[in-house]
């Protein structure tokens, strides 16, 4: 468990993380592309998405775009797990080879915190364990705690 900020920072309760995944379970999105969060703690989480026709660009292979959203909502994921709101107010990837395989796995891992701004990186695997893309994001934290 976690704590819930007020708009002034100040602790109010843990934040529960079965809380946090229906808070993401709202992600209209996310959900409808197939994305799914398997694991998300404070400053870190797990999402992954299996990889249909609807993903695949005019070569056959994974749409960038695609990619990039799933690295974005697990860096949400893991941004938002500690009960203050994290909006990004950057967020750029690499990608370094085309995905093999059927699904996507994506690992956000916390960089920095300070007062007001977060920094994560999001590694994006294939399902054979093959680095396909680096996301780095920034995020904004507001002064109010997630619903």
């Amino acid at each position: 468990m976690n704590k819930k900020l007020d708009p002034d920072g100040k602790i109010l309760q843990a934040v529960n993380m079965d809380d946090v995944r229906e808070y993401f379970a709202k992600d209209q999105f996310a959900t409808s592309i197939g994305i799914k969060l398997l694991e998300v703690r404070p400053g870190y989480a797990v999402s992954e998405m299996e990889i249909t026709e609807q993903h695949l660009n005019a070569l056959k292979i994974v749409q960038g775009g695609a990619v990039f959203t799933l690295a974005d909502y697990t860096f949400a994921a893991a941004s938002n797990a500690y009960g203050q709101v994290v909006v990004a107010v950057n967020g750029s990837i690499t990608y370094f080879q085309v995905a093999q395989g059927k699904k996507l796995i994506a690992e956000a891992t916390e960089v920095s915190v300070q007062n007001r701004l977060v920094t994560y990186n999001v590694d994006v695997f294939d399902e054979h364990k093959a680095l396909i893309a680096r996301f780095t994001g920034l995020g904004y934290k507001k002064k109010e705690a997630i619903k």
